[in-house]
């Protein structure tokens, strides 16, 4: 079959490769659709000790059940897989198993025709449903999960606080979108790439700003700050702009380096929170909110042939492409 194969730093091929193994207790899925994550651009640049090429990427999938107790219908495949009976599994946090991971890792991943997968990781869909829109469902359990731990830490009510979210890629985008689906009305996304920001103000009601051009006063003693970047950079932004008591939660991980100012985050008695996935239920919330298109890819999503795959890589690299790139995986 074909498939777009991470084959080193920097480098994807589209080339064939070989079928997956069907395990007991999985289906084969002949996908549709595959988003380009900000992961994948991760271990495309050789930063992911745990994707070792050449590995097929891709866990942002939807596609239609070739065998298994669902065959023959379109589902959405939730990528993390986990052990299901630690206590983490067992309490609603599948996401902190300790055995977690995701397809595209170990395991080949969905930049390709077909992929196996537990066929307890499968939610069916309508048939009339927009697939490449559902594609999105696993970046958005993401949002939603970072919002969800946002709001938990905050003293006031999500509505009536002020959200900054540090980079307008496609999470800052959905954290954008998840935050006005829970009733947040002030948000600002600061982000430096034009193409983003002019994407963001059409699609979200969210200002933007550019924080290489200073930063807006309305951004500073804010609420609750979203790091979807990750990097030295944002870390310090997010510790200065944050209010005394306010929230900062972390989803980006760009870098490990440094950046917290730890002593103002002590001094001030701000929450510092990690976001990694989602529950079950979170991916469960995405799937319903874009068959129902209370959220939808329109206006900041880009679909292109998987074959142009390797190309999507080079222009999100150098900055040419837009918040989000869906492979289509029909070959």
């Amino acid at each position: 079959m074909k498939a777009v194969v991470y084959t080193g730093d920097n480098s994807a091929e589209y080339t064939d490769v070989d079928s997956p193994v069907v395990q007991d207790g999985q289906t084969r899925v002949d996908l549709s659709f595959c988003g380009i994550c900000g992961s994948d651009m991760h271990a495309w640049h050789g930063h992911d000790e745990r994707r070792v090429p050449p590995l097929v990427l891709g866990h942002e999938a939807v596609g239609r059940a070739k065998d298994g107790p669902y065959e023959g219908h379109l589902v959405a495949i939730n990528p993390l897989m986990r052990c299901r009976t630690c206590p983490s599994c067992q309490t609603g946090d599948e996401h902190l198993c300790a055995s977690r991971e995701l397809i595209g890792m170990r395991v080949p991943g969905a930049f390709a025709e077909e992929v196996a997968i537990d066929s307890t990781n499968l939610m069916v869909l309508p048939e009339d449903v927009l697939l490449s829109d559902v594609a999105l469902a696993e970046p958005l359990a993401c949002a939603l999960h970072t919002v969800q731990l946002g709001q938990a830490a905050l003293s006031v009510p999500l509505p009536d606080s002020r959200l900054v979210i540090l980079g307008g890629g496609a999470i800052g985008l959905l954290c954008a979108l998840a935050a006005q689906y829970y009733g947040c009305s002030e948000i600002l996304i600061a982000e430096t790439n034009p193409i983003r920001n002019k994407i963001l103000e059409q699609v979200t009601q969210a200002t933007t700003y550019n924080p290489l051009e200073g930063v807006p006063e309305a951004a500073q003693n804010c609420d609750l700050i979203i790091d979807a970047v990750g990097s030295a950079a944002t870390r310090s932004a997010s510790s200065a702009l944050v209010r005394p008591g306010g929230v900062i939660v972390h989803i980006g991980l760009q870098d490990n380096l440094d950046g917290l100012d730890t002593r103002r985050i002590t001094l001030q008695e701000i929450t510092f929170q990690g976001s990694y996935c989602y529950r079950d239920s979170d991916f469960a919330l995405a799937v319903d909110l874009l068959v129902n298109k209370t959220i939808t890819g329109a206006g900041w999503t880009e679909v292109r042939a998987m074959a142009d795959g390797p190309q999507a890589f080079m222009d999100i690299d150098e900055g040419r492409a837009g918040p989000k790139i869906i492979l289509n995986t029909v070959p």
